[in-house]
């Protein structure tokens, strides 16, 4: 389950599927990230950009944006599936685990005409723990496949001939079939382990329901352009989940989807449709809670006026909501269960990671990540998925994923108490080197990790400096530091604590362990 979007709306000028798209990208989550790593280290994931994790007994699987991470030992070891086929440089845009299978959906950014899109590069699926894959690549249509049977009906419909814009933000299971959403590809299903791909009616905005027995006349469509004025937020799919053999729920631009007799029929729910309803209509996650039945959304603010950001929970199966955690950007919704009714809910979003024991009245936050062995924090605010694992009666592990970095909580010391270790990657380093992450980076979401070494115990001074190389802050003085690779994290802030200007600046790390002073440049953006 994706756990945050790329791309918030495209524009298409359509003829038969070519279309020259514009796009509004989120700052949150990027595809090739750039992390500064020259190497891929198994010790660790291969990247910080964490955008979604499958935790199941001592299986972890992580979706990021370097590929795909995968430990069969509770996180001890990974195994790291980047730059290697058939991942190659891609990142992870979705991961699915069902019936022993590992799904991946993936991407990457492309450039045309000066503007860097994104890119669907297709799905691949693992039977043996990844030790081999089947690539599949991203669905598109013909030209001539402008129309589409639904029960008594012929619809027009937009053909997708591209991979551009054409990425896929999630994937679920229901008995013998699989499902993507793709922004542009729309929902599609295949029953054939990918070989093939079915394009699935939705209701357009101006319906609350459709079933293969009404009378329609729409087209199946996201945006207006030459191929056709009408333009359906609801056409435009980010989120599916699967809930059993037959039923499931589509997150859309246009609110949430259900179909109970798997993706025939549809009923929608949207803030402007119910007397109890969904916060937004701009749904980018979604959540199945198997303690209660309950169906739980990250619901963003679409065009509504009075639609707003918040998580959305139903226990009757979508036709009531309640709203919790008001005005946050949750990405995704997660689960600890202590036994067969009795859970937690945790929300990741761009303020931290929350979590509730009484079903989203109340909400709490760790007080701090930090490793409980090497003190390294994840040092950011934005988080983008978290889920749990039993390992047996009486120990649970909570996972965290943040644009900065995984973090594990050995929770045995009570509500969000226990031991934390923190999966930074990074390159190894000689001991005259160093190098900042990530680069560029942004004082108000995330702290720049400095990394250096040192093959003896010393004093460390770093210092900042401007472009001209006047000095900006002391970040440490005469500091004893032990050995081996040290991590330092600067906040993006002066001497007087004000957040420095975007542009280029430069760190100097004199150590006694050192022969001579060590440079690096860091790029504040802003």
């Amino acid at each position: 389950m994706i756990k945050q979007i790329l791309v918030l709306f495209f524009i298409y000028s359509a003829v038969f599927g070519q279309y020259s798209p514009k796009s509004y990208q989120l700052d949150k989550k990027k595809l090739n990230k750039i992390d500064n790593l020259q190497s891929i280290n198994d010790e660790t994931p291969s990247s910080n950009s964490i955008q979604d994790i499958i935790a199941t007994d001592n299986l972890i699987i992580l979706g990021t944006s370097r590929g795909l991470s995968l430990s069969e030992d509770n996180g001890e070891n990974w195994t790291n599936f980047y730059q290697k086929e058939p991942f190659g440089e891609d990142g992870t845009t979705a991961i699915g685990y069902n019936n022993g299978i590992i799904w991946a959906t993936t991407g990457k950014t492309t450039e045309i005409n000066g503007e860097y899109l994104p890119d669907g590069t297709g799905i691949k699926y693992s039977t043996d723990n990844g030790k081999s894959w089947t690539s599949i690549p991203q669905p598109v249509d013909n030209a001539g496949d402008s129309s589409i049977v639904y029960g008594i009906n012929t619809l027009r419909a937009l053909p997708v001939t591209t991979t551009i814009n054409n990425i896929s933000y999630d994937v679920a299971f229901t008995k013998n079939t699989v499902w993507i959403s793709s922004f542009a590809g729309g929902l599609r299903k295949s029953s054939d382990m990918g070989v093939t791909w079915e394009r699935v009616i939705l209701p357009p905005d101006t319906l609350d329901s459709i079933s293969p027995n009404d009378v329609l006349n729409f087209s199946l469509q996201p945006v207006a352009g030459k191929f056709g004025n009408e333009s359906w937020l609801n056409h435009r799919v980010f989120s599916v989940l699967g809930v059993n053999d037959s039923t499931l729920y589509v997150g859309t631009s246009g609110g949430i989807n259900k179909s109970t007799d798997n993706g025939i029929s549809w009923k929608k729910f949207n803030h402007q449709n119910q007397a109890n309803p969904i916060s937004g209509n701009f749904v980018v996650g979604l959540g199945f809670n198997k303690a209660d039945n309950s169906i739980w959304a990250a619901t963003w603010k679409a065009e509504g006026l009075d639609e707003y950001w918040a998580v959305s929970h139903s226990s009757d199966g979508g036709k009531n909501w309640e709203v919790t955690l008001p005005d946050e950007h949750a990405h995704n919704i997660g689960f600890k269960y202590f036994n067969a009714s009795d859970f937690d809910v945790m929300a990741p979003t761009d303020k931290g990671i929350f979590r509730s024991n009484n079903n989203g009245n109340t909400w709490i936050q760790p007080t701090k990540i930090k490793d409980s062995y090497t003190n390294v924090p994840i040092a950011t605010n934005i988080f983008y998925a978290a889920t749990s694992n039993r390992l047996n009666a009486t120990d649970y592990n909570i996972w965290v994923g943040s644009n900065n970095g995984l973090a594990r909580l050995s929770e045995t010391n009570g509500f969000w108490e226990g031991e934390w270790k923190v999966y930074l990657a990074s390159s190894e380093l000689k001991t005259d080197e160093t190098y900042a992450f990530p680069n560029p980076f942004s004082p108000a979401q995330e702290l720049i990790k400095i990394k250096y070494s040192q093959s003896k115990d010393a004093k460390v001074t770093i210092r900042i400096m401007n472009f001209n190389m006047e000095l900006v802050r002391v970040l440490v003085q005469n500091t004893q530091r032990g050995t081996g690779e040290i991590f330092e994290f600067w906040d993006g802030k002066d001497e007087l604590g004000a957040i420095v200007t975007n542009g280029v600046y430069f760190y100097r790390i004199d150590s006694e362990a050192l022969n001579s002073p060590l440079f690096g440049k860091i790029m504040v953006l802003k």
